[in-house]
């Protein structure tokens, strides 16, 4: 920690409680105890019992969670693939070269995802590449939204890599690909381990855009939670909610160890 006096870490840790408990913890915390409730109607919940979580892990739940946990994983490595490809490129392109591509992947970031549904939507519901009514659609739609996240990560990586290794292997008569392969991927893989779990992140998260492009056989669970919610079985969102969260934090922690051993490597 940076700050050195007694005083002044026990002033950080309340200051951090103060903002992270009411902001962050709090609303976490009447989610999960909403999933084991029947009735709210004091200033805690009442009736527990698990059968919200019945109905959350199975039937159309399941399905809608292995169809999150297939749209976010598809997504990720689409998005990974194309952001290090352009990261790479641009790392070796001039100022105005990588200022064009800094604000081309940027640029779904900097209008609202709901835009970048209804842009999908129209690009793609007529030939010749029509997607509309089908899983590649909604597919789609979350790696455009997530590459601009890998394009960044990678690409701050690859401005901070150092020369030296792939000169070396290149001087010894190493081909590009092996270069590419064997030298500057495997020093960038903190960057791609982290840019991989925020992309599945976020496309498990994501919503807007989905609500506008997903067909009736590929619903995934953030669609499902929103229409749980919005014909009032709140306690049975809030349970899937909470599956929602258990299983993006499983495969980030998966994903962190991943990490942790790269970059001890």
């Amino acid at each position: 920690m940076l700050v050195h006096s007694r005083t002044g870490k026990w002033a950080t840790w309340a200051v951090f409680l103060l903002l992270f408990v009411p902001l962050f913890a709090v609303p976490l915390l009447v989610v999960l105890a909403a999933s084991f409730a029947t009735n709210w109607s004091g200033a805690f919940p009442s009736g527990p019992t698990l059968d919200h979580y019945d109905a959350a892990t199975a039937g159309d739940s399941l399905q809608a969670l292995t169809t999150s946990l297939v749209t976010a994983v598809t997504a990720s490595l689409a998005a990974l693939t194309i952001g290090t490809w352009a990261a790479l490129a641009a790392a070796s392109l001039g100022r105005r070269g990588k200022r064009f591509l800094d604000a081309l992947f940027m640029l779904p970031v900097a209008v609202p995802s709901v835009v970048v549904g209804l842009a999908v939507l129209v690009a793609f519901s007529q030939p010749p590449v029509l997607l509309n009514g089908t899983r590649w659609i909604v597919i789609l739609a979350h790696t455009v939204l997530v590459t601009a996240f890998a394009y960044t990560s990678v690409s701050a990586a690859a401005v901070r890599l150092d020369p030296m290794y792939a000169q070396a292997a290149a001087s010894l008569g190493a081909r590009p690909s092996y270069v590419l392969l064997r030298v500057r991927l495997p020093l960038l893989l903190p960057s791609l381990t982290a840019a991989a779990g925020l992309c599945f992140a976020l496309s498990m998260g994501e919503l807007s855009a989905t609500m506008m492009l997903y067909p009736p056989d590929w619903t995934p669970l953030p669609v499902q939670i929103f229409a749980a919610t919005d014909r009032g079985s709140l306690f049975t969102g809030a349970a899937v909610a909470v599956v929602l969260m258990a299983a993006t934090l499983l495969v980030l922690f998966a994903v962190s160890r991943i990490r942790t051993r790269a970059s001890y490597r």
